[in-house]
């Protein structure tokens, strides 16, 4: 059944306004639409994908309903779910961004109260990953030394060494510990994939050569298309590999660069449209709508070329043990980018008070124990920002 570009748009439009919680939650939101009321794939299916976009670099979330729409309409109709998903989001955080511009100092009370959010935000992050991605002591020993490494060594060139290390490490003693793969219907042909396999690896080559070019448009967006080509676990490890590009330059200072990602979490859609909001804020041009939108493509451009690359050798891949333990020593490590994450820069540019401690632990406590939604727990606490201040 092929289905028209309109139908697909509005379909993960629909999603897009209303799908709140995060990847996992995404995925259930597009399971209970898309395969049980509209029956566009079946269950296998759909799981296979599942697992194809965890496997990948990339919000996992947004990967699945590129892979569904190209499956059903090609490749405009990844594109085409893409926006229905993004957008919503995108134009929020962009909006927010204007707004953070005119209200003034993110010091002020209901900011500071986003920031004190994000702490409780990414601690359930670690929680929930930690024990999903190291279930054994070999793996949480390699969660807390790439903690470590990145606290000694705050550098994007640290994360890319651990992350290497973790899938060297997950080579060699790791295989037999995952499960095995299945098999994803590919309308993508393996001679497209690997041009686009190949695209990808020149961009990404690329985006390293442009560091030694003095343009700082040019280094915001190669830096954003970094961090979306190395971003393993899901979106709030887009955090540590963004904050080097955007704070440790001088582009944004760090308040507002914590603001803004508290105010992600209280939208619905991929948490990756942060992009959206850095490209607004920043002082390097275009700023504005523009440069919004051109960071959110540069951020989810590798996810088009991976997605669109790995379709159709997806079932060779996977079937390898050694791809799968290589895999589970990369996502040991990314929670231990995640904890390094938690303390530099969240922690130390949104704790400055015992208030700010029980605001977050409170956080903490209604997302990870109440299951309260994670926008009405942001909304919440930039409240009581409002009000403390």
């Amino acid at each position: 059944m092929h289905l028209s570009l309109l139908t697909i748009f509005l379909a993960f439009l629909r999603l897009g306004l209303t799908s709140f919680g995060g990847p996992v939650a995404h995925l259930g939101y597009f399971r209970a639409d898309l395969i049980e009321r509209r029956r566009w794939l079946d269950e296998a299916t759909y799981a296979d994908l599942i697992a194809l976009c965890q496997f990948l670099p990339g919000p996992a979330s947004s990967q699945v309903g590129i892979a569904i729409g190209t499956i059903r309409a090609g490749l405009a109709g990844g594109l085409a779910a893409w926006l229905g998903f993004t957008l919503p989001s995108a134009l929020l955080m962009i909006g927010f961004a204007y707004g953070v511009a005119l209200l003034g100092d993110p010091a002020s009370g209901w900011l500071h109260g986003l920031k004190v959010v994000v702490v409780a935000v990414v601690a359930q992050a670690v929680w929930q990953m930690a024990q999903r991605l190291c279930p054994d002591r070999l793996r949480a020993s390699m969660a807390v030394g790439a903690a470590i490494i990145l606290l000694i060594w705050p550098d994007a060139l640290a994360q890319l060494l651990v992350i290497g290390l973790g899938g060297l490490v997950g080579w060699r003693w790791l295989r037999g510990q995952t499960g095995n793969g299945v098999t994803v219907p590919s309308p993508v042909s393996p001679r497209v994939g690997i041009v686009f396999a190949t695209l990808f690896a020149a961009l990404l080559a690329g985006s390293f050569l442009a560091s030694f070019i003095a343009d700082p448009t040019l280094a915001f967006l190669t830096g954003m298309f970094r961090a979306g080509s190395l971003v393993f676990g899901g979106g709030h490890v887009v955090l540590p590999l963004l904050e080097p590009v955007v704070v440790g330059t001088g582009f944004l200072n760090a308040d507002r660069f914590i603001a803004g990602y508290g105010a992600a979490q209280a939208v619905p859609g991929p948490l990756f449209t942060f992009s959206a909001y850095l490209g607004a804020a920043v002082t390097v041009p275009p700023g504005g709508w523009i440069g919004g939108m051109l960071a959110l493509i540069a951020i989810f451009l590798p996810s088009f070329l991976l997605v669109w690359a790995a379709l159709p050798l997806w079932s060779a891949l996977r079937a390898q043990p050694t791809a799968q333990a290589t895999l589970a020593g990369i996502n040991a490590a990314v929670v231990g980018i995640l904890l390094a994450a938690l303390y530099q820069p969240v922690i130390t540019s949104a704790i400055q008070h015992p208030l700010d401690v029980a605001l977050a632990l409170s956080a903490f406590m209604a997302l990870q124990f109440w299951r309260i939604p994670p926008w009405a727990v942001v909304v919440a606490c930039a409240v009581i920002g409002g009000t403390l201040s």
